[in-house]
């Protein structure tokens, strides 16, 4: 299961779990892009999707029991799905643009969570991968909303690690760093964002192929003795400055 695996980041990880020889469905809000991302997965393995809005607990809870009918049970959930919401300072965000961020980046991650551990506790084996963010270590200025959603990513996958760790339920995080995705293309683009690739140890922005293999070994038997980490790809970006 992949949230927000439409596009970006998601649908890289989807590509990425076919050609390992997982079945996949893919969560998303928008149906012309899960409707165009299947049909660009059609020979690529077995693919379903629903969809659905993640900030609204009615709409996880039916989406959920569709899937689990379809499949049964599911074994990996990576919860990728999220939104950047406007940059300004905090106290020029209205209270429901903050809001708007946090309902997807963090209460989705809950509600889909809530949703799919009871059964991986069942089966005695589960992997869920929380798609983080550098911003939740350090805190982005314009993106305050941003920031603390991801800071409460990681806070949550230690937390629900720490429930699940006897279960063979593994919980763990990645944070990547500046990756050309369409959340951030525009920027990543612009004089700016070439400036900020300037700044990163390896002189450059991440692809996608450098970030699902480092997914990869969390959502596998790969990553059997880890839970509660938060691995970070960020091409150094978090290094402390020379």
């Amino acid at each position: 299961m992949v949230t927000g695996g439409a596009r970006g980041i998601g649908f890289a990880t989807v590509q990425r779990l076919l050609r390992e020889g997982a079945r996949c469905v893919i969560w998303d809000r928008d149906q012309a892009a899960i409707d165009a991302a299947t049909a660009n997965l059609a020979d690529a393995g077995e693919v379903t999707s629903d969809t659905v809005e993640l900030a609204k607990p009615e709409s996880v809870e039916a989406a959920a029991g569709q899937a689990l009918g379809r499949h049964g049970q599911i074994d990996i959930l990576v919860n990728n799905a999220g939104i950047a919401g406007i940059n300004k300072k905090l106290w020029e965000c209205t209270p429901q643009e903050w809001r708007d961020v946090m309902e997807i980046d963090l209460f989705g991650v809950f509600l889909c969570c809530r949703a799919f551990v009871p059964g991986m506790i069942e089966a005695g084996w589960g992997r869920i991968v929380n798609v983080a963010s550098i911003a939740g270590k350090e805190g982005n200025p314009t993106a305050s909303h941003y920031s603390a959603a991801k800071a409460g990513v990681i806070g949550l996958t230690k937390a629900l690690a720490r429930e699940l760790a006897p279960s063979g339920v593994l919980v763990n995080a990645i944070a990547p760093g500046y990756f050309k995705t369409a959340i951030n293309d525009e920027f990543l683009d612009s004089e700016a964002g070439q400036r900020m690739a300037k700044r990163v140890p390896m002189r450059r922005f991440g692809n996608y192929d450098e970030l699902t293999g480092p997914l990869l070994l969390l959502a596998s038997e790969q990553g059997s003795y880890m839970t509660g980490s938060t691995l970070i790809v960020d091409g150094g970006h978090t290094l402390t400055p020379l």
